[in-house]
């Protein structure tokens, strides 16, 4: 039997006793396997919900299949075909330097700053942020979460991507020099203290490679070859991306733009080029979906059938995916805040 075949047939063995979730950003070989394709939190409560699954094998990369193990039952375990498939964003947010930035900034101002951590994280940083009265983010929900910071009249900490926090607090009708944007690189941040007096919000500098690929000079071209044509971005975009778009949102909100757009239109998508390709073959012929620049993520890329393969035919004792005891109540109580909203 070929690859795919043998996958199908231990699929078959376990039944609903597992459950192969597979990130939008996989190749089509790979979600060809999936049984829930998604956004990474969707996708771990949906596992949480599958309570007949024993095993769960997250196809996407760390932090997601971390997210998974918070959220699992007991009796769950959480696997992925390939350990080493990270996020650069979300390892650009390390515990030792943030506590050092949350400690200048309640020096400056004690007391008055709550801690937003993207989903795109690292367990030990949601866990840093629970434990210090935070709460997470998705791209999707990220306005809703800042404004509940905002109605408690405090501050804004936010981590680890700079783009997703200064497009959302745009989008909610603030100036730039509502957002400082805190550089670990350089002493203090590289903080003035003027932007502090005036900042809402201090964004982390971190980013999503994928992302920032996007260009505006990109976007004016494909104002220039296809006048007509709508364009939508991910907000971890650039803000100058996204401000020449016509849109942005998550991927979920992406797929949502598409299916609601109207037959023959054309639509230029700025995110990983892998569900751009999907939705360019599933509306072939109805609608023309290109990609603004087909920037694709390595560490999805890791996964391929060859690893599930391998992981469902030698476990257990292999790639499980596991978070220390002590940083589970804390992270949990991150995702709880952000789920009771």
């Amino acid at each position: 039997m070929n690859v795919a075949s043998q996958i199908d047939a231990l699929r078959r063995e376990w039944g609903a006793r597992l459950i192969i979730l597979g990130h939008h950003y996989q190749t089509s070989a790979v979600l060809s396997h999936a049984d829930v394709i998604g956004d990474s939190l969707e996708l771990s409560r949906k596992a949480a919900a599958a309570r007949e699954a024993e095993r769960i094998v997250f196809c996407g990369v760390h932090f997601m299949a971390e997210s998974a193990a918070l959220l699992a039952a007991p009796q769950q375990q959480v696997y992925m075909p390939d350990v080493q498939a990270g996020c650069p964003m979300a390892e650009m947010a390390d515990v030792p330097r943030v506590s050092t930035a949350w400690n200048e900034l309640n020096q400056l101002d004690p007391g008055n700053w709550i801690p937003v951590v993207y989903v795109n994280s690292q367990a030990d940083l949601k866990a840093f942020c629970g434990n210090r009265g935070g709460i997470t983010c998705t791209s999707s929900n990220a306005r809703k979460v800042l404004q509940w910071v905002l109605d408690q009249n405090r501050r804004i900490f936010f981590l680890p991507d700079e783009h997703l926090g200064t497009n959302t607090l745009h989008d909610m009708g603030f100036p730039d020099e509502a957002v400082a944007v805190y550089d670990p690189r350089h002493p203090e941040g590289g903080l003035s203290g003027n932007a502090l007096r005036n900042c809402r919000m201090v964004a982390w500098k971190g980013f999503c490679r994928v992302h920032t690929l996007f260009t505006p000079e990109q976007v004016r071209e494909v104002r220039r070859l296809h006048p007509t044509a709508l364009i939508i971005v991910h907000p971890e975009s650039p803000k100058a991306v996204v401000r020449l778009a016509d849109a942005h949102g998550s991927t979920a909100q992406i797929i949502d733009y598409v299916r609601a757009a109207p037959e023959g239109s054309i639509i230029v998508i700025g995110t990983e080029r892998h569900l751009v390709e999907r939705l360019a073959e599933e509306y072939r012929g109805r609608k023309t979906i290109l990609t603004l620049w087909p920037s694709g993520c390595a560490n999805m890329a890791r996964t391929n059938p060859a690893k599930l393969l391998d992981l469902l035919s030698t476990w257990p004792g292999r790639n499980r995916i596991e978070v220390a005891p002590a940083l589970v109540p804390d992270a949990r109580l991150a995702l709880d805040r952000m789920m009771s909203l």
